[in-house]
């Protein structure tokens, strides 16, 4: 089964921090990624850029605006997609992540939200 884990930050906290701070953190969480993409389980880790767009469609057109918009001071930084047996073994592997290692975790309010993948349509036979 596939989950898509989606990893939050408080910009605020991170962009009040010397940009030399901010690399020697990311630095050190070289070692946690290591033992997270050991697992084998990852499929994809990406972190995502602030710019963003959002499409709704509304009285018959597609809008498109500038984001992000989620309402909340948290900004998602960054998605992996990894395999895991079920929900809970998805925590144990995505616990592996820096996000959830790092001690700087705390200082940016860095977290990790876990889904479960649902295919609206299986293309491969099978799910």
């Amino acid at each position: 089964m596939k989950f898509l884990c989606l990893g939050y930050l408080d910009p605020e906290k991170m962009d009040a921090r010397p940009k030399e701070e901010i690399e020697a953190v990311m630095r050190g969480c070289q070692p946690h990624l290591e033992a997270f993409y050991a697992s084998g389980q990852v499929l994809v880790d990406a972190g995502l850029d602030q710019a963003s767009a959002s499409l709704r469609r509304s009285n018959g057109k597609v809008n498109v605006t500038d984001g992000p918009f989620i309402e909340t001071k948290e900004l998602i930084g960054s998605a992996f997609l990894i395999e895991a047996r079920d929900l809970e073994d998805a925590i144990r592997v995505a616990s592996l992540h820096p996000a959830a290692q790092s001690a700087a975790a705390e200082q940016f309010g860095w977290g990790i939200e876990i889904r479960p993948v649902r295919y609206f349509e299986d293309r491969e036979g099978k799910n």
